[in-house]
């Protein structure tokens, strides 16, 4: 399976486009990393683009993304791509076991947060934003309370890779396509 291929099934399942800019950016940050540690970053990044594809039509923990499992099996996407996705959510019971998998799960809870954080800012941009901009987000517990803060320092320590680190090393990852994720700014 190639890029292409991938959208276009993002873009068969996939109808919310604030979902479709979450996985764009999990895919950025997976890409990111890949050429960090000299991975495939077409592979790293098919998982990224691919891991919440389900959402719409299984929206529940019971299955996703355990439901979209046969779809991407028939779709002939390569069984580490399928792996990673499944070991992306801890209720699959799924561990994560290779550098690919745990990127996948340090990438995508803080794709979240930084967005939140983008926006709230008057720039509406990525461009501006430094990981002291969401570390001052952090602390408010309201603010994107849907962003576990628990699972986004467990993954980043799990991946290895300090947490404020991983926060920069996303908002540069998510940088590279901000006008596709709607974060270039208002100015």
């Amino acid at each position: 399976m190639n890029r292409e291929d991938a959208l276009k099934l993002v873009r068969e399942y996939v109808k919310n486009e604030n979902l479709v800019r979450h996985m764009l950016a999990v895919e950025a940050c997976m890409r990111y990393y890949a050429e960090k540690f000299g991975e495939d970053a077409e592979v790293w990044g098919l998982a990224g683009l691919l891991h919440d594809f389900d959402w719409e039509i299984h929206p529940t923990l019971e299955e996703h993304p355990q439901a979209g499992e046969p779809i991407l099996r028939q779709r002939q996407v390569p069984e580490a791509i399928i792996r990673a996705i499944q070991s992306h959510a801890d209720h699959t019971g799924v561990p994560r076991l290779s550098l690919m998998e745990k990127a996948l799960y340090a990438c995508d809870e803080i794709t979240g947060l930084v967005t939140a954080v983008a926006l709230v800012r008057p720039s509406r941009s990525l461009h501006d934003l430094t990981y002291q901009s969401v570390k001052k987000k952090w602390k408010d517990r309201a603010f994107a309370a849907g962003a576990n803060r628990e699972e986004i320092e467990r993954a980043a320590q799990e991946f290895g890779v300090e947490l404020w680190a991983h926060v920069e090393n996303v908002i540069q990852a998510m940088r590279r396509i901000a006008p596709e994720l709607g974060l270039e700014g208002n100015g």
